[in-house]
């Protein structure tokens, strides 16, 4: 056996992949390549196995496709062999359960980093021994780096001068005009400051203090993009199935979500009607739920990467069709991960790399909820973000969602409402001015969240009305100073 290797490990997962075909190839696309495999035999098997999810999906996996894949790799007389024959036969017979494959497949590879990581260092070691004492610290130190580049799938041959196709890209933009560029929300003023809407490879954040209504406000944008078509997923790491569907029967219905949560509208002959025409609407459309509370982030992204297959569907290059995915909200699901080698803010900053990635990889948006730290509660700057700064950097806008204060809810207006987003980094779009932000109004007992003006509008009002006349030429708008 060779060093850093489980052979039972390597066999399961090729097994599981012919015995489950897409359930199982889903769950291990991502993580494994022939280089994960030790054994020579299970390399070509998995080579095959490639070719054979390249163009379509499968149920299952035999033989017969096997071979067929081999001849079109030009490999199919490694599988003429009788020793071979009885090792895929012996893959093909092995039992292995769907739900254990994941976790061959992520020991595998695993042991895949360690075989990296120790020829490096090998390599390193060899090149130590050239150190004269002349050299930087740095330089020392550098020879000793790890370089992972050897692990990654290249999606990619190579850097292309960016004016290539630049009249191709500018001529399709031209020929196939666009309303707007990403996915509405339900909240135009929001949708517009973050660059028109959830675009494809993006995550965008919203944080907010505890209990100011982050949920209300997922349901209240998940359910208006399902209304309009679009598959929706809110992962949910606090709320039940049955706390998500009284919310939106309450948004939808208009009878307060205690009626609803206590079943006291079917006593009213008018509330039960209402509440029942929501139930059948909320019924039709794509909005799919699943609790992911104490799941491991790997499993989560399994979960995402079935829907996206199953419910949403993929292009033949194999990114995923237009949907959204909310991820409420992110944060440790325990402290299994916390070590003095790797404390909160690193776990963190690797999950939101790997949904960074995961968006890039499937072309999807996520709307990302977060909490806010203290900070949070009296500035308003990227500094409310809590955990981790890689949330700021990788992150394609990030918004804060406010509680107003008695002061703002007196200067706005009570009539423009008691929460307030505010855009505070847009990767895309034109932002929104520091001094700015968007007016909502948040009523919990029908569960609703809706958008209002902005601050900047709703006092270039109120200086009309007051002036009697509208600054610039002929009543066009101003920049507000």
């Amino acid at each position: 056996m060779a060093i850093l290797s489980n052979a039972p490990a390597e066999r399961a997962i090729l097994s599981g992949v012919c015995k489950f075909g897409d359930d199982a190839w889903l769950d291990v696309a991502d993580m494994i390549q022939p280089s994960t495999f030790t054994i020579d035999s299970n390399k070509m098997i998995w080579r095959c196995m490639e070719q054979i999810f390249k163009d379509q999906s499968h149920d299952y996996i035999d033989v017969p496709m096997i071979l067929s894949a081999a001849q079109d790799l030009s490999i199919g007389a490694h599988f003429d062999r009788s020793e071979e024959a009885k090792h895929l036969s012996g893959i093909m017979n092995m039992p292995v359960q769907l739900d254990s494959v994941r976790r061959f497949a992520a020991k595998c590879r695993k042991l895949e980093v360690a075989r990296v990581v120790r020829g490096q260092l090998d390599l390193a070691k060899e090149e130590l021994l050239d150190v004269t004492g002349d050299e930087s610290v740095l330089s020392i130190i550098g020879k000793a780096e790890i370089d992972f580049s050897s692990m990654m799938k290249d999606s990619e041959n190579g850097p292309r001068r960016i004016g290539a196709s630049i009249m191709d890209h500018l001529k399709h933009l031209a020929d196939n005009p666009v309303e707007q560029i990403g996915i509405a929300t339900g909240f135009p003023a929001f949708d517009n400051a973050i660059g028109g809407g959830l675009r494809p490879a993006t995550i965008n954040v919203i944080a907010a203090r505890p209990k100011t209504g982050k949920t209300l406000l997922s349901d209240n944008m998940g359910y208006a993009i399902a209304k309009s078509g679009v598959p929706v997923l809110n992962l949910d790491t606090e709320m039940t199935e049955e706390d998500h569907q009284n919310r939106l029967a309450a948004m939808v219905s208009g009878c307060t979500i205690n009626s609803i949560e206590s079943g006291q509208f079917g006593q009213d002959p008018e509330s039960r009607m209402r509440v029942r025409n929501a139930g059948e609407e909320i019924a039709k459309v794509p909005y799919d739920y699943m609790s992911i509370a104490g799941k491991p982030f790997e499993d989560q992204l399994s979960i995402i990467r079935r829907w996206l297959k199953k419910t949403v569907g993929l292009h033949p290059d194999g990114t995923a069709k237009p949907c959204v995915i909310i991820y409420d909200y992110l944060k440790l699901m325990d402290s299994s991960g916390i070590s003095q080698e790797m404390q909160e803010y690193q776990m963190l900053g690797f999950m939101m790399t790997s949904l960074h990635n995961f968006a890039h990889r499937y072309q999807v948006p996520f709307l990302t909820f977060m909490q806010t730290n203290r900070v949070g509660m009296e500035k308003e700057d990227t500094s409310a973000a809590a955990g981790s700064d890689r949330i700021i950097w990788l992150c394609s806008n990030f918004t804060l969602f406010k509680m107003k204060t008695n002061d703002e809810i007196q200067e706005d207006g009570i009539e423009n409402g008691n929460r307030k987003l505010k855009p505070i980094v847009c990767r895309h779009g034109q932002g929104m001015d520091f001094l700015n932000y968007i007016n909502c109004a948040m009523t919990g007992e029908n569960a609703r969240i809706i958008e209002g003006k902005t601050k900047f509008e709703t006092e270039l009002e109120r200086k009309e009305e007051n002036e009697g006349y509208v600054d610039g030429e002929d009543g066009e708008d101003i920049p507000f100073d």
